[in-house]
């Protein structure tokens, strides 16, 4: 019975780490609904999915949100956003509810939708920022319109089981839980108002969930060094192996090849690694209060673009960056003591898109950072990241032991002292 016990406690501890990012503890997308006013029978919401995660935004084809009504609500109507199926709605007669599903599916309207379609902050095709990158863009929302449900505080029922995909798995989320009203402030500001009944969900990310292999790799090279340490073999599992293509390929001249399929399979380039995204990281130089490394990111895959990538880097010399060429940057500071992880991303309008695979599947960047006397060397691989997530994945760096290495120094020590020997038979001899 105690092994029993502890198996349960260890499985549970196991899925709650799972979910926990020790780089943004805090990090998670709460969906919020506003009740702003109730009907006939039933209530009219406004959905707000606020994305408080530092580096993981959603990229297209977007979020895709479900839920399981507690009674026999159906969805009369719905703005900025649109469910997949409308499911069955026989027994109605007239007006014809757009959803009548017991577990309808919604996802978001794409840009350029009629005006009368719209509402603040829908129609992006679910495309939503992260919170460290872009604020201002991390939020999406939709209004619907619910019918055959509760009319007042006491009789609505909250909905249950929510999902998320974000555009693929990975998200778990918790049970609604009502909370204080959310108030809102009117154009000119002089008066506040409120819903008349709010519940948040909170879903939280596990890259444990979202897909069994990494989905990016890391490798270094540096400049006291020829060795160039690559990605490991098959870090992003070599299951796709017998379905790449080689980069001189005449498949990748056939017209539509770019284009993505509906379940987001990917076309990559055969490689060791077969990963779709490799980070590379070159120490480049040493000056005498700096050092400079050179980052580039390659885009493996034929059939998918980045926008508004991230890159997370965890470094101790991160505390003392100095200047960063070709890419916005910004220090992430989970624990305020420490100072050692900075995200990087794309300049607007010109390099926060990473293309297909190809010529121009790349970005680079290079930082110049002041040396830390007490802490600065270039032994055992002390200049190359800990840690290092893309677009909040963390990516499979290369055994410690293949890191770029100093030149032997003992050897050195020789070389000098036989240098030294040579010259001195030298001098007594002429």
């Amino acid at each position: 019975m105690r092994i029993v016990i502890s198996a349960w406690i260890f499985l549970a501890l196991c899925s709650f780490s799972a979910a926990f990012d020790p780089l943004d503890p805090t990090g998670n997308i709460t969906i919020k609904w506003d009740i702003m006013s109730w009907t006939p029978d039933g209530y009219v919401a406004v959905v707000t999915m606020n994305n408080f995660q530092m580096y993981r935004h959603i990229q297209t084809p977007g979020w895709t949100l479900g839920w399981t009504w507690a009674k026999k609500e159906v969805i009369w109507s719905m703005v900025g956003a649109q469910t997949t199926e409308q499911g069955d709605c026989s027994k109605f007669k007239g007006n014809m509810p757009h959803c009548c599903k017991k577990n309808p599916t919604v996802v978001d309207l794409l840009p350029g939708v009629p005006y009368n379609q719209q509402i603040a902050n829908c129609c992006k095709g679910g495309v939503v920022a992260a919170w460290g990158q872009d604020p201002s863009a991390s939020v999406s929302s939709f209004q619907v319109s619910v019918g055959l449900a509760g009319t007042t505080n006491k009789t609505v029922k909250l909905p249950k089981n929510f999902t998320l995909l974000g555009p693929g798995p990975g998200y778990t989320c918790g049970p609604a839980k009502i909370v204080p009203p959310t108030t809102f402030l009117t154009a000119d500001r002089r008066r506040k108002t409120q819903a008349l009944m709010t519940w948040n969900v909170t879903c939280t990310y596990s890259q444990f969930l979202a897909s069994k292999h990494p989905s990016c790799c890391v490798s270094f090279s540096s400049f006291y060094n020829e060795t160039i340490t690559p990605c490991p073999n098959c870090a992003c599992g070599c299951e796709n192996k017998n379905k790449c293509v080689k980069s001189d390929s005449k498949l990748l001249s056939v017209v539509g090849i770019n284009t993505p399929k509906k379940d987001n399979s990917p076309l990559l380039q055969c490689t060791r690694h077969m990963c779709p995204i490799r980070v590379h990281w070159h120490v480049k130089q040493n000056y005498k209060d700096y050092w400079r490394a050179k980052v580039a990111i390659t885009n493996f895959n034929y059939r998918m673009n980045y926008t508004q990538w991230t890159l997370v880097v965890q470094h101790p010399n991160l505390n003392n960056v100095t200047q960063v060429f070709s890419f916005d940057y910004k220090p992430l500071v989970p624990y305020e003591s420490i100072n050692d992880t900075g995200m990087f991303y794309g300049m607007k309008f010109f390099n926060d898109l990473l293309m297909e695979a190809g010529p121009t599947g790349n970005v680079q960047s290079e930082v110049l950072l002041q040396k830390d006397q007490n802490t600065f060397t270039f032994k055992q691989g002390w200049a190359f990241p800990r840690k290092v997530y893309f677009n909040g994945e963390e990516c499979m760096l290369p055994p410690p032991e293949s890191y770029p290495f100093l030149p032997n120094s003992a050897h050195e020590t020789r070389l000098a002292a036989l240098t030294l020997l040579i010259s001195l038979i030298m001098f007594f001899l002429f």
